[in-house]
């Protein structure tokens, strides 16, 4: 198991997302969940990153507390 911590980078890394902080600051800026709407469920995911997030979430994987900090952050 690994029970390395993960951060907001080391997420955006797993997504194949571009990972530096300004990256990130970008693509929260630019991307945004409906109200409601479930992290893996938004449209600007791909298949792969929408079920990774899935899994993560649903299985409450090591990437889980990094997949919420996102949904936090793309719901501001």
């Amino acid at each position: 198991m690994d029970t390395s911590h993960h951060s907001l980078s080391a997420l955006f890394d797993q997504l194949g997302l571009p990972s530096g902080k300004s990256d990130i600051e970008r693509f929260t800026a630019d991307h945004r969940l409906a109200v409601g709407q479930a992290l893996p469920d938004a449209p600007f995911w791909n298949p792969a990153q929408a079920t990774f997030l899935r899994d993560a979430l649903l299985e409450d994987a090591d990437w889980a507390e990094e997949a919420d900090e996102l949904a936090v952050l793309l719901s501001k």
